[in-house]
């Protein structure tokens, strides 16, 4: 029986647009997004088969997309671009709040804007002297091993925004959130570089595949 056969109350779309989006499962949220389903399962049979493969919505959304059976080009660019709409409603967010007081302020932001990557990415927030967001900005790219930091370019960007503080970030592909002894010495080699003109660093966030972990927090800055 396709979703239309269903009663009205039970078909995701109608469900979201009289009880609010709030009360969909993540597989009624994906099946209104796909659209339609294909041979013989409807598209809420394949949001369900989608999120089992993947092991849950994040480790889904943050998968390679490309070659799942029954997500052809039209329904992977829908839930390509559904996601980048939440990674910028974030940063949106974050950008209109007063301040950063805290780790939590950033942490969801950062962690929609680099848990995904299947490369380790380091990245920028710039702040203003009340920790109001100025901008953020992808500085370096690597591999599944590491990417370079150069202390100096981080400075020239630090200057180029205006920034009186900063708060660093790099995710780790391996979904494990652990600072290593590297990311330990680059947090502090940019932390002495960047005092030398007058940018503090707040915080060194580690981004994996649960909750990022905060280096201020750990005492490692």
């Amino acid at each position: 029986m396709s979703i239309k056969e269903w009663p009205a109350g039970e078909r995701p779309r109608e469900k979201l647009l009289e009880r609010g989006a709030a009360a969909l499962t993540p597989a009624e949220l994906l099946a209104i997004l796909l659209g339609n389903g294909v041979r013989g399962h409807s598209a809420l049979d394949l949001g369900r088969s989608l999120l089992a493969r993947a092991g849950g919505l994040n480790a889904l959304l943050a998968g390679e997309l490309a070659g799942v059976p029954g997500l052809g080009p039209a329904k992977r660019a829908r839930l390509v671009a559904a996601l980048e709409l939440a990674r910028r409603c974030l940063g949106e967010q974050l950008s209109a709040r007063p301040a950063l007081t805290s780790p939590r302020d950033s942490a969801a932001f950062l962690k929609a804007q680099l848990a995904h990557k299947p490369y380790e990415v380091f990245a920028c927030l710039f702040l203003d002297n009340r920790h109001r967001v100025l901008a953020f900005e992808e500085l370096f790219r690597g591999t599944l091993d590491g990417a370079s930091v150069h202390p100096r370019e981080v400075v020239r960007a630090s200057l180029k925004h205006n920034a009186a503080a900063v708060i660093l970030a790099h995710n780790h592909p391996s979904g494990v959130a652990e600072p290593s002894v590297a990311d330990r010495s680059i947090t502090l080699q940019l932390r002495d570089a960047l005092q030398l003109v007058g940018v503090r660093v707040l915080d060194h966030l580690v981004v994996g595949a649960g909750e990022p972990t905060s280096m201020a927090a750990r005492g490692l800055i």
